[in-house]
């Protein structure tokens, strides 16, 4: 056990040594210095904006941003709703799989375009390799997107009184070909050493160790896998995500996947700090959402070590600790800590099951969900802080008396409303969501179009731990997670077009908030410092965001959680 820790220990703090670096060098892609892979690259985009017809130089405010990624978006969703729609009728099948239903075909392609990947239908059987490759190409740009609209946040904040605040396409290129694609590259590599296969045949048969014939699907899984990882999407190739033994082989390939999810998170908030030229703000914010980071998974890894009390009681010894639904060659420990780090980072990859979580742990990987704050996803974890940032900022002022400021810019009242409309929208599209499913399922209502049955059959678990199975669903999809307790029977079209309702309003609000509050500060007059300035790279700042951050998680969520893996585990003891 004490290995598994120090492997743990060991994969964080080499995540954190590596992303200075690398966000150094993100700080000088978006500021437009020279970078060692400028002679690869720029021939490269260059091209891309000469077929394209775009000027990649032309500044834009901040709603010319918003219109571009949205547009693109939209683009990216039909051509993916019908490649799957008519999948089963198309090329690169050769295992023949089936045209998805509409219902599933809306819901997944949502998905993958806001960087959610919540998989309703299995991975190697429910998609084709052309499937698969347009999917993969979602990962790369929808990781893009968030990282695009993270860089126009830092440029309004560096900026003292602008409404031009970079190119959309530029940046969105540049995340894609000279971030996302490297790094993908080297994690690609690491995983075809490892094992993972990388091939367009079809199924391979294979005799077990016990004398069975089986067929073992195959498929380019190597690139899939890395970008989603390293683009925090999380939509496994296969059906068991990186539990299965070709997606993820070997305690190395753990390593490497777990180090890919965490690493642009982390490199993008030391990135903020070299491009503002402020990095004690940035180690303040990196501070904070470690602190919280830790809060979540030092309760995680214990429950999962310690094993399950129910277990004990029979007198069954546990000297692994809670295996349930875990990998052996994995073990609880180092499961529990990526159940968080996905979470957390809104990857939503999993190598163990969730849904045999032991209760506490169930509740921190709902909990990092719900707070949605801490490191996150490409670009947007970025995003979701900065709205806190305001709010902490705001109530800040209020508190000592002293002018809302936040470098160099007044807070007033119309950033302020648009900060707590976001900051609601989240848990109410949660609580909304799990109460809608939550009625349906206590009355054992008849669904009709929406479900073949009663609505008690999309349960597998009845009681507090299928309250948590419908509550994690649509946590998920507000978090733009893709993670899930699968005990849950999601592949109908009650769950298909509520939850793609949920990811759309979650990914595109969120992104729409924080460009609106940056577009708005970045155009007002610069303030320079005074001994009335709210200092906000300090320590009792930091403690003052995560104050609110823990305020609004906690009154917002606690009677969810008391009512699912709270309760659950009060039952067990």
């Amino acid at each position: 056990m004490n290995t598994e820790l120090i492997g743990i220990i060991s994969i964080f703090i080499v995540t954190i040594v590596l992303a200075i670096p690398i966000g150094r060098y993100i700080a000088k892609v978006y500021s437009n210095d020279k970078t060692f892979l400028d002679p690869i690259f720029n021939p490269i985009e260059k091209f891309i904006f000469k077929i394209s017809g775009i000027n990649s130089t032309e500044e834009m405010n901040w709603k010319q941003h918003l219109k571009a990624l949205l547009s693109v978006n939209m683009v990216w969703f039909f051509l993916c709703f019908f490649i799957l729609l008519f999948q089963g009728s198309l090329f690169l099948n050769p295992d023949n799989n089936p045209s998805m239903s509409p219902d599933l075909a809306f819901n997944t392609a949502i998905s993958f375009v806001v960087n959610c990947n919540l998989q309703h239908y299995s991975g190697e059987t429910g998609v084709s390799y052309l499937s698969q490759m347009f999917l993969m190409f979602l990962q790369f740009v929808s990781a893009g997107v968030g990282m695009a609209a993270a860089a126009m946040i830092f440029n309004a904040m560096r900026e003292r009184a602008t409404d031009k605040l970079g190119n959309f396409y530029n940046y969105f290129i540049k995340s894609c070909t000279r971030v996302l694609l490297p790094l993908s590259a080297v994690v690609a590599v690491a995983l075809l050493f490892s094992g993972t296969p990388m091939t367009f045949e079809g199924k391979d048969t294979i005799t077990t160790l016990q004398g069975d014939q089986v067929e073992v699907s195959r498929g380019p899984a190597a690139a899939f896998i890395a970008i989603k990882h390293i683009g925090t999407n999380g939509g496994g190739f296969f059906g068991t995500n990186s539990a299965h033994p070709l997606e993820n082989p070997s305690y190395f390939s753990n390593a490497v996947e777990l180090w890919a999810q965490l690493i642009i998170p982390f490199s993008m908030i030391f990135a903020l700090g070299f491009y503002l030229k402020k990095r004690k703000f940035a180690l303040v914010v990196f501070g904070v959402m470690t602190v919280g980071f830790l809060l979540l998974v030092i309760p995680t890894v214990i429950s999962e070590i310690n094993g399950n009390p129910a277990i004990e009681k029979m007198g069954i010894a546990q000297t692994t600790g809670a295996m349930e639904g875990k990998e052996v060659r994995f073990g609880p420990a180092i499961s529990g800590f990526w159940s968080i780090a996905t979470t957390v980072i809104s990857t939503g990859s999993v190598n163990s099951m969730h849904d045999s979580s032991m209760p506490v742990s169930g509740a921190m990987e709902l909990l990092a969900m719900m707070v949605n704050a801490f490191y996150g996803g490409c670009g947007v974890g970025i995003l979701n802080f900065y709205i806190f940032i305001i709010l902490a900022v705001f109530i800040s002022g209020l508190m000592v008396g002293r002018t809302p400021e936040f470098l160099g810019k007044k807070i007033e009242a119309r950033e302020v409303k648009i900060a707590a409309f976001i900051a609601i929208l989240h848990p109410l599209l949660i609580l909304s969501g799990t109460a809608l499913a939550s009625y349906f399922a206590a009355n054992d209502t008849a669904m009709g179009f929406w479900f073949d049955g009663n609505a008690t059959g999309w349960l597998n678990n009845p009681g507090h731990h299928g309250f948590s199975e419908m509550l994690y669903e649509y946590t998920s999809s507000a978090a733009n997670n893709g993670s899930g307790f699968e005990g849950l029977g999601d592949n109908n079209p009650f769950w298909n077009i509520t939850t793609g309702i949920v990811l759309l309003l979650s990914r595109f609000i969120p992104i729409v908030g924080p460009l609106a509050i940056a577009g708005l500060l970045a155009n007002k007059k610069y303030i320079p410092e005074s001994a009335g300035t709210l200092k906000t790279d300090t320590t009792i700042f930091g403690v003052m965001v995560f104050a609110v951050i823990a305020i609004i998680a906690a009154l917002s969520f606690f009677p969810a959680l008391a009512l699912g893996p709270l309760a659950e585990y009060f039952t067990l003891k």
